[in-house]
C-alpha cells in the first residue's frame, strides 16, 4: 500500500512539472521557424492574379463561350448554359474566387502604404487589380459588397451591397489615382509580377486601358454620359500623353503559361488543370463563331498557316469538314459533333496547353473602343484606322509572324478578300438579325478579339446587343440572353439583411434583372 502511494505521488509530481514545462515552452515550440506572420506586397501579387485568371478562364470556357455561341454541348438534358438554362449554382464559383483573392489585392495597398514598406507602384497595381476584379463582380451580379467588402478584420461580417453606379464612380477614382502613382516609375520586384515582369510603365497602360473599358460600358447611361464621354475624349484625344494606353501586343496584359501538360508545374494553364482532355476535345465549335472565320478565310483557322495542318486556334475537322453546330438546337434533333478543339493528348496543336491563353486585356480591345467612340463622334477619327488596328492586333496576338500591322500585304489581302473593308455608308446601329451597321462591324471583330477573355463578350453583348446572335428553337428563358448571374445562395444565409436590401433596390434576384448600366 505504501509503495502504491509513493508511485501516485511520483506521477502527480511528474505531471505537474510537465504541465509547467509545456506551458513555459508552448509559444517557442509552436512557432514556425520558417514561416512569417507578415507578408510583403510583392509576395501577394502573383498568387492572387493567377487564382483570379484561373477562375476567369474556367468560366469563360464553360459559361461565356456557350452563352456567346463560341462552343456548344451535344447534350439534350436540362441545365444547359447554351440554351440560357442557367442554374443558381453557376453563381458561386466566380463570386467566391473573386472575393477571396480581393483580400490579398487590397492588402497589397495597405502594405505598400506603410512607411517602412512604402511603394507607390505597388499601391497603383493594387488599385488597378482591385478595379479589374470589382468590375467583373459588379458587371456579373450588379450591386455587390464593395465599401465594406473583405473587412472581416474590422468585424464587418455582413457587408452592405453598394449600388453599381457608386462602384463605378469609385473605380474611376482608383484608376485616376493609379495613373498618377505610376508616373513616378517606382521599381517593383520583377519576379513578383507575372503580367509585365516589373515594367510599371505597362501597368500604367493597362490601368488606363481598363479605365477606357469601364468608361465605355457606362457611357450610354444618361445621368453620367456627358462626363463619361468627356473623359473618354480626354484619354484618347486631348491628353494621351497623360493617360498612356495599350498600343500593341507588347502592352497586352496576360500571364504566360508554361506550355506543358503538367498539372503541377508553376503557371500551368487552367485549361489543363481544371478541364479533362476528353471534355476539352469533345466541345464542338458553334457555327456562328466558326462560320464567319471560315467564310473570311481567316488566318487563325487556316490549316496551311498552322502547325502540321492544324490551324492556329487548335481546331480539328468534324465528320462534315469545317462545320459548326447550331447553338440553341432543339432537344432530340440528333445533332452530332462537328469541328472541335483539340486536346493535349492528341499530339496536335491545342489551346489546352497554349502559353498565350491567359489574357487579362489586350490591345485589340483598346483599338475597338476607340473605333466605337470615333463612330459615335466622341473622339476624332477616322474610324477605319482604329477598326483596322483592332483587327490586325487581334490576329497579330495569335500569329505575330503573319501580320504585324494594318499596312501588311497579308492583312490588306485578307480584308479585301473577306469583304471586311470599312463601310462608312452603313447606319451607326441596327439590331435586327442579319442587318448591317457600323456597330455590328466593330463589335463582330471585337467579339473575336475578346476570344477567351473572361466574360467580356457577354458583357459587351448585354451593353450593345452586338454581335447579333441567331436564336435557335431550343432556347429557354423566353429566348432572352441572361442579364446577370443571381447572388450565391450562401449570401442569403450569411448576409440576409444586406441581401434583402440589395434585392429591394435592384430587383428580383434572377438572371433577367437588368443591372444599372443595362437599364434605359
Amino acid at each position: 500500500m505504501k509503495n502504491n502511494k509513493n508511485i501516485f505521488y511520483f506521477l502527480l509530481t511528474f505531471l505537474c512539472l510537465s504541465i509547467v514545462s509545456c506551458t513555459k515552452d508552448f509559444t517557442a515550440v509552436n512557432t514556425d521557424p520558417i514561416g512569417r506572420r507578415t507578408a510583403e506586397a510583392h509576395q501577394l501579387l502573383t498568387p492572387a492574379l493567377v487564382n483570379v485568371l484561373n477562375a476567369n478562364m474556367v468560366r469563360n470556357w464553360n459559361f461565356n463561350n456557350q452563352l456567346m455561341q463560341v462552343t456548344v454541348e451535344i447534350n439534350d438534358s436540362e441545365g444547359r448554359v447554351f440554351r440560357y438554362d442557367v442554374r443558381r449554382n453557376q453563381a458561386d464559383y466566380t463570386w467566391n474566387n473573386w472575393y477571396t483573392n480581393l483580400t490579398d489585392l487590397r492588402d497589397i495597398y495597405t502594405i505598400a502604404s506603410r512607411p517602412e514598406s512604402l511603394n507607390k507602384s505597388y499601391q497603383a497595381i493594387s488599385l488597378i487589380t482591385q478595379s479589374w476584379v470589382y468590375s467583373l463582380l459588379t458587371d456579373t451580379y450588379g450591386d455587390v459588397p464593395y465599401s465594406d467588402a473583405n473587412s472581416g478584420k474590422a468585424d464587418i461580417m455582413e457587408p452592405a451591397f453598394d449600388k453599381q453606379r457608386a462602384i463605378y464612380e469609385d473605380m474611376f477614382l482608383k484608376l485616376e489615382q493609379a495613373n498618377q502613382l505610376l508616373k513616378e516609375g517606382t521599381a517593383i520586384v520583377p519576379t513578383s509580377d507575372p503580367v509585365f515582369k516589373g515594367d510599371v510603365s505597362k501597368w500604367r497602360r493597362f490601368g488606363n486601358s481598363l479605365y477606357l473599358r469601364l468608361l465605355l460600358r457606362v457611357a450610354g447611361k444618361a445621368e453620367v454620359s456627358a462626363t463619361t464621354i468627356a473623359k473618354i475624349k480626354q484619354l484618347i484625344d486631348t491628353a494621351p500623353a497623360e493617360y498612356p494606353v495599350m498600343e500593341n501586343n507588347s502592352h497586352t496584359a496576360r500571364i504566360l503559361w508554361n506550355g506543358t501538360n503538367s498539372s503541377t508545374a508553376v503557371f500551368s494553364s487552367p485549361f489543363m488543370v481544371n478541364i479533362r482532355a476528353v471534355d476539352f476535345r469533345n466541345m464542338p465549335v458553334c457555327d456562328f463563331f466558326l462560320g464567319k472565320l471560315v467564310n473570311w478565310d481567316d488566318p487563325r483557322v487556316d490549316p496551311a498557316l498552322g502547325t502540321a495542318s492544324v490551324p492556329r486556334f487548335g481546331l480539328d475537322r468534324g465528320p462534315d469538314g469545317w462545320v459548326g453546330v447550331s447553338s440553341g438546337y432543339s432537344p432530340g434533333s440528333g445533332v452530332v459533333q462537328q469541328t472541335h478543339f483539340n486536346s493535349d493528348t492528341e499530339n496536335k496543336l491545342t489551346l489546352q496547353t497554349d502559353v498565350n491563353t491567359g489574357i487579362i486585356m489586350n490591345s485589340a480591345e483598346v483599338a475597338f473602343i476607340k473605333a466605337e467612340a470615333a463612330a459615335k463622334g466622341w473622339i476624332s477619327g477616322p474610324v477605319q484606322n482604329y477598326y483596322y488596328k483592332g483587327m490586325a492586333d487581334a490576329i497579330n496576338y495569335w500569329m505575330p509572324a503573319y501580320i504585324t500591322n494594318p499596312t501588311d500585304a497579308n492583312f490588306q489581302n485578307y480584308i479585301n478578300t473577306a469583304g471586311l473593308t470599312w463601310d462608312a455608308s452603313l447606319p451607326l446601329d441596327a439590331t435586327a438579325f442579319g442587318s448591317k451597321s457600323q456597330m455590328e462591324s466593330i463589335l463582330v471583330q471585337k467579339y473575336y478579339a475578346m476570344f477567351l477573355v473572361d466574360f467580356q463578350q457577354w458583357f459587351e453583348y448585354r451593353r450593345t446587343g452586338h454581335p447579333i446572335l441567331p436564336k435557335g428553337p431550343g432556347l429557354v428563358n423566353g429566348g432572352r440572353m441572361p442579364a446577370r448571374l443571381n447572388y450565391p445562395l450562401i449570401t442569403q444565409s450569411t448576409n440576409p439583411t444586406s441581401y434583402r436590401n440589395a434585392v429591394a433596390a435592384q430587383g428580383a434576384d434572377d438572371i433577367n434583372t437588368l443591372v444599372w448600366w443595362q437599364r434605359p
